[in-house]
Parts: structure tokens; C-alpha cells; sequence
């Protein structure tokens, strides 16, 4: 008998017909054969080996083995009734070092491609998810306009090989993680704390993501474009205090708007324009780049996981980072005086608190300010948590906390369309337990359990509750989304 949560009300939440149902990950979170179909060494391959870099010294290596699996994972997916796979293509193994197209790497993605649509599933890939060819960053990675270029170039080659079968795209993952966690913070991958560097890879990305629009539009007129970015609701811990509201203010600027702006409206905010030049840092604009990063996009992908109230005074207990050995930085710049401060709050695994009102919220202030003026829909990319799951005697694994926050999440999700938000999908994250960056293979975000000594995989509760929702499209009414 499958667990029950209690709810308040019986009655279902339903979503409009074609909402999108899907689940997510990663290439070097999951694929593993990282010497396979002639792929070289990506930034994360190294970052791995650096001391004390990633907890238990985990590595990417074999994680959830994928590339050998991707028969049975697809026959999973299926099983859970999902509309549309998320995944990521790893640059290292299509254009090995940045170099020419390799037939290899490209053919496996080809045959998942046929395995997703023989069961129905809509392959729904994203270019970019953190792995940078090695050599490439040995050039100056994402701090050198170059990049932008060869971005671009392996764009074509994906498209190429696989634009018969596919007609939407996904450019970047998260392009702040990339910039502020590789290049300032140094909590990722390629690891550097330069935060000249960092505000060079914002425009070097964004850029990236521009070209590649246009190669990919020019290659298919009718394909369907749009960036995934990770946002997080910045409130003042005291909204009478002038400082945190300030202090949100310009989180919201070097988190939110950075990437937003330039991407929807054509220009950078002021508000970031400031707190870059607050570390007398600029960003390396050239003529005619605003036009090609603000060339449209279809959609924008929204990854959320938690809001957060922010001040200028350190908190008595602080939240948790991943438990490295490694020194590390403040990874934004021009705000390295702020403060995330708990609010009592529940939290996951993560230490992240668990805000599902954040997500309406976010989603209705995305559509008012940038998507509903642009034309431009929403999807959830990405949403999740990381729990310490108990597997039971016989091996099922009741992950209520994690089922109450996908569920959670999803009711705030209707909540924003029944505001007005234009919000045509949802993909949880993730669809399998996988290498977690930092945290190595210690935090589990997957609805499917990884036994990582056997590989077995093991749906859990949550994934048996999401799989109802998207056979019927109707998520339990809970009542109230708590804030």
C-alpha cells in the first residue's frame, strides 16, 4: 500500500491540457564512461582531483553509469508517465577539447534521442550544464570572449546531428553558478576566486548564449530557443532596516537581474552596472553584443529551490556549505557583505530553507516585469530538495519530506497561473540520485534512488506521487502553500 499524505482538502488542483510533466538532470551528474566514445577531460574532471575540492573526494567517473543505462532509465521515465526529458549534452565528449565534432559522442546522444521518442518522451536538451572542455578553460575558459565563439560552433555541431528529432534547445544551465561559483567563489569548478574573471564570464556567457540562438534559428526557423536561470526571492530579514533592504536589493541585482535583463531588456541593470563598478569592475561590452544576447528567447527556464531574507549583519548560525577542505570566497560580487539569514523556516538536506510561496511569487513577478511584456513563456526547469532518505526492510523508500515539497511546489505553481503567470511546464529535479558537485554523492535529490555500489535504481515515493500528477495533471489541494 503506497504511504499517504494527509491534506486538507480532497479536492484536486488541475493544469491546463498540454502542461508539460518532466524530470532532469545533468551530463556529468549522471553519464559516468567519462573515457567513452573518445570524450576528453572537462573542467569538473579536473576540479575533482583538486585536494579537497569535493567532499569524500568523489568524482564523476561512473556516477549513475548513464551512458550504459540510458535504455533502462528511459524505460523508468516511462514508467513514471513523464511528458519530457531534461538532460544535458557534454560538450567533452561532442567537440573533445573544444576541437572538431566527434561522430562518437554525438551518436550517443542520437540513440537516447530515439530511445526518448520511441516511448513518447520529448527530448528537451540543454547545450550547456557546467562541463567546459579542459582545454578550453586552459585558454582562458569562460573569461576569454573566444569561448563564446566556440559555444556557438558546437551548438551547430549538436544541432546537426540531432535537429530532425529535436525542436526545442536550451542554451545554458544556470549561468551564474558557472560565473560566480566557478570564477569568484571558487566553490566550483574551474575553482578560480578572481572576480574580474567572473564578471568577464557573465558577458562571455551571455554572449555565448546569443550566438548560439542564432546559429540555432538560422540552422531551424522554427525551433523553439530559451536559457534556464536560477533565481532566488530576496526579501530584507528586516524591511524596516534601510541596510536589508539595500542588501536585497543588490542580491537581486548580481543574482536575478544580471542575467535577466540583458537577456529580456537588452541592457544591464544599473543596479548590477553599480555593484560590479563598486569592486571598480566592468563588464567587457563591445559593440553590437547587447543586440545578439538580447536576440529573443522562447522561453526562460526557471530553476528554484528555496528564497532567502538577506542582511548586512552576519547571523548567530549561519547556513552549511558543502563541507570542503578547499578555501573558498564570496562568489557575489559587489554584495560580499550580505548576509543570508535563517527564518525559521523548515529545511532540507541541503541546509536550504523550504520557501514553496517564494515560487509564485517569483513566477508572478517574472511574468509582470520580463516574460508576460516580451511574449515569452515560463517553464520549471528545475525543482527539488535533498533529503536523508531511510530505505526500508524492503527496500522501498518513504521520502514524505521530499514528496510534501514537490507536491508543495507544484500547487504554487498553479497558484501562479491561476495569478496570470504563463507557465507551460514542470521538471523535477532530479530524476535520479547523481554526483551533487561539491557535495559529491552525499546530498540526494533524486524521486529514483542510486545505489551507487550497485546502481540499481529504486523510484521513491516521490516518484510515485509525481508520476499520478502526470498521468492526470491534477495535484491534491492542500489548501494554503506555507510561506
Amino acid at each position: 500500500m503506497t504511504p499517504q499524505l494527509a491534506v486538507a482538502d480532497a479536492s484536486a488542483l488541475t493544469f491546463p491540457p498540454g502542461f508539460v510533466w518532466g524530470a532532469a538532470t545533468a551530463s556529468f551528474q549522471i553519464e559516468g564512461a567519462v573515457h567513452d566514445h573518445g570524450r576528453t577531460p572537462s573542467i569538473w574532471d579536473t576540479f575533482c582531483r583538486e585536494p579537497g575540492a569535493v567532499v569524500n573526494k568523489d568524482d564523476g567517473d561512473v556516477a549513475c553509469d548513464h551512458v550504459h543505462r540510458y535504455r533502462e532509465d528511459v524505460a523508468l521515465m516511462a514508467d513514471l508517465n513523464l511528458d519530457a526529458y531534461r538532460f544535458s549534452i557534454a560538450w567533452p565528449r561532442v567537440r573533445p577539447d573544444g576541437g572538431a565534432a566527434n561522430p562518437a559522442g554525438l551518436d550517443f546522444y542520437s540513440r537516447l534521442v530515439d530511445s526518448l521518442l520511441e516511448r513518447g518522451i520529448t527530448p528537451w536538451p540543454t547545450l550547456y550544464h557546467w562541463d567546459l572542455p579542459q582545454a578550453l578553460e586552459d585558454r582562458g575558459g569562460w573569461a576569454s570572449r573566444d569561448t563564446a565563439a566556440r559555444f556557438a560552433e558546437y551548438a551547430v555541431s549538436v544541432q546537426e546531428a540531432l535537429g530532425d528529432r529535436i525542436g526545442t534547445w536550451t542554451t545554458f544551465n544556470e549561468p551564474w553558478c558557472s560565473a560566480f561559483l566557478g570564477y569568484a567563489g571558487g566553490q566550483h569548478a574551474p575553482g578560480r576566486q578572481e572576480p574580474a574573471a567572473a564578471v568577464a564570464a557573465v558577458h562571455h556567457l551571455l554572449l555565448a548564449h546569443g550566438l548560439a540562438s542564432e546559429a540555432l534559428r538560422a540552422g531551424d526557423p522554427a525551433a523553439q530557443v530559451g536559457i534556464t536561470l536560477n533565481f532566488t526571492v530576496a526579501d530584507p530579514a528586516d524591511p524596516g532596516r534601510p541596510e536589508d533592504v539595500d542588501a536585497a536589493r543588490r542580491i537581486d541585482a548580481v543574482h536575478n537581474r544580471v542575467f535577466l535583463d540583458p537577456v529580456l531588456h537588452g541592457r544591464y541593470h544599473p543596479d548590477t552596472v553599480a555593484a560590479f563598478a563598486s569592486r571598480g569592475l566592468e563588464l567587457p561590452v563591445q559593440d553590437g553584443d547587447l543586440e545578439t544576447i538580447g536576440t529573443g528567447v522562447d522561453f526562460i527556464g526557471v530553476n528554484y529551490y528555496h528564497g532567502d531574507a538577506f542582511s548586512t549583519l552576519a547571523p548567530e548560525h549561519p547556513f552549511q556549505g558543502a563541507d570542503v577542505e578547499r578555501p573558498t570566497s564570496s562568489p557575489m560580487v559587489g554584495a560580499e557583505d550580505v548576509h543570508a539569514v535563517p527564518r525559521g523556516l523548515p529545511r532540507t538536506a541541503m541546509d536550504w530553507e523550504v520557501q514553496p510561496d517564494g515560487l509564485r511569487r517569483l513566477l508572478e513577478r517574472l511574468h509582470t516585469e520580463y516574460t508576460g511584456p516580451a511574449g515569452v513563456v515560463l517553464y520549471i526547469t528545475e525543482n527539488g530538495a535533498a533529503f536523508d532518505d531511510e530505505v526500508a526492510a524492503d527496500g522501498s523508500i518513504e521520502d514524505l519530506e521530499r514528496t510534501r515539497y514537490v507536491e508543495d511546489h507544484v500547487r504554487a505553481v498553479h497558484a501562479a497561473i491561476q495569478a496570470g503567470a504563463d507557465v507551460r511546464g514542470y521538471f523535477a529535479w532530479s530524476l535520479l540520485d547523481n554526483f551533487e558537485w561539491a557535495y559529491g554523492y552525499a546530498k540526494r535529490f533524486g524521486i529514483v534512488r542510486v545505489d551507487f555500489d550497485t546502481l540499481e535504481r529504486t523510484p521513491k515515493l516521490s516518484a510515485l506521487r509525481y508520476a499520478e500528477i502526470a498521468r492526470t495533471g491534477r495535484v491534491a489541494n492542500g489548501g494554503s502553500v506555507p510561506g
